[in-house]
C-alpha cells in the first residue's frame, strides 16, 4: 500500500536560496533559460494583444525582453519571491520602457481582480505548496478572456538523482513534481477554458554527480521540501558515505562517458472564460508528450 506523502516548502528558505543564487544564476541556469525561451516561442502562435502582462516568477528577468518584443504596447509586471532576483530583472528596462518590479508570492498575488490580459510563468509553480491557490490567484487577476501560459517540472525530473539517493534511504532528497494530467484536471476544475498541455524530456549531461548537485545549488534549486511519511518527519542525510553511495548508484546511468540528468518539462496554457459558464467540456483537454 502506498503511503501518503505531504510535501511542504519553507518559503523563507526558498527565498533565501534564490537571493544567494541571484548573482551567478544565469551562468548555471542553462536549462531554465532554454525552457523560458521555448515558452516564449509558443506565444508567437497565439493571437493576443495584451495591455498588461504579469511575469509570475520572473527570476532574473530573462523573459522580459522577449515579452517586450512580442507585445510592443504591453506593460510588463515582473513578480518574484526573491528581491535579489528582481534587482537583476531591473537591468532589462530602458528609459522608455521598463518592467514594474513586485516582490511577492504567486500563491497570494497583490493585485486587484481582472488586472492582466496575460499571465506568463516559467518554471515557478513547482516551488509552490498549493497548486490550487496558484491557479485560483491567476484566474482572479486575469481579465475575462485572458490567457495563462506556463511551464513547470513533471514527475520524471531528476529521476536518476532520485534513484541514486534511494540507495541511501527512503527520504525525499529530490523534490517530487505534479503530473501533467493532474495540472490539466486542476485547470478544468477551477474553471479555465480549453487547457492545452504538452510535455517533453530534456536531458543535460555532466561528467559527475558532484557537478549536477553543484549546478542545482548554484541556481538555488537545492532546497528540498519538508516531507512527512505516516506522520513522521524524514531527516535529511549528508556526509561522505552517503554521497559516495549516490555517486555509485548514479554510475549505472553513464553513457558515452557522461551522466544524464533528465528534466520532464510540462508546458500549458488555458484561458479565463469570458463567462463562468463558458468553459469547454473536459474531453476538449489536449495532452501531448514527446521526447528529445
Amino acid at each position: 500500500m502506498t503511503q501518503e506523502i505531504n510535501q511542504v516548502f519553507n518559503q523563507a528558505r526558498v527565498r533565501r536560496a534564490f537571493d544567494r543564487a541571484a548573482d551567478n544564476y544565469e551562468q548555471f541556469a542553462v536549462l531554465q533559460i532554454e525552457v523560458c525561451r521555448r515558452l516564449l516561442e509558443k506565444l508567437e502562435f497565439v493571437k493576443i494583444s495584451p495591455e498588461f502582462i504579469l511575469d509570475a516568477g520572473a527570476g532574473t528577468g530573462y523573459a522580459v525582453p522577449g515579452l517586450f518584443r512580442q507585445f510592443k504596447k504591453a506593460n510588463v509586471v515582473a513578480l518574484d519571491l526573491s528581491e535579489n532576483m528582481l534587482m537583476k530583472t531591473a537591468r532589462h528596462g530602458g528609459f522608455l520602457r521598463s518592467p514594474y518590479l513586485v516582490c511577492a508570492d504567486i500563491q497570494n498575488l497583490p493585485f486587484a481582480d481582472n488586472t492582466f490580459d496575460l499571465v506568463f510563468s516559467s518554471l515557478t509553480m513547482q516551488w509552490c505548496n498549493d497548486l490550487n491557490a496558484v491557479l485560483l490567484e491567476v484566474k482572479r487577476v486575469l481579465k475575462p478572456g485572458g490567457l495563462f501560459v506556463f511551464s513547470t517540472f513533471g514527475p520524471d525530473t531528476l529521476k536518476e538523482l532520485r534513484y541514486s539517493w534511494r540507495q541511501v534511504n527512503e527520504s525525499d532528497h529530490v523534490n517530487r513534481f505534479i503530473d501533467m494530467h493532474d495540472i490539466g484536471d486542476a485547470l478544468l476544475q477551477h474553471g479555465f477554458a480549453g487547457p492545452v498541455m504538452e510535455a517533453e524530456v530534456i536531458t543535460v549531461t555532466y561528467n559527475s554527480v558532484d557537478e549536477i548537485m553543484h549546478d542545482l545549488k548554484a541556481i538555488g534549486a537545492n532546497v528540498t521540501a519538508d516531507t512527512q511519511r505516516a506522520g513522521q518527519q524524514q531527516k535529511g542525510l549528508t556526509g561522505k558515505s552517503a554521497l559516495q553511495t549516490v555517486r555509485q548508484g548514479y554510475e549505472q546511468f553513464r553513457q558515452n562517458n557522461v551522466l544524464p540528468a533528465s528534466y520532464e518539462i510540462i508546458y500549458g496554457h488555458a484561458w479565463k472564460a469570458e463567462h463562468e459558464n463558458s468553459t469547454k467540456p473536459e474531453d476538449s483537454q489536449l495532452h501531448v508528450k514527446f521526447e528529445r
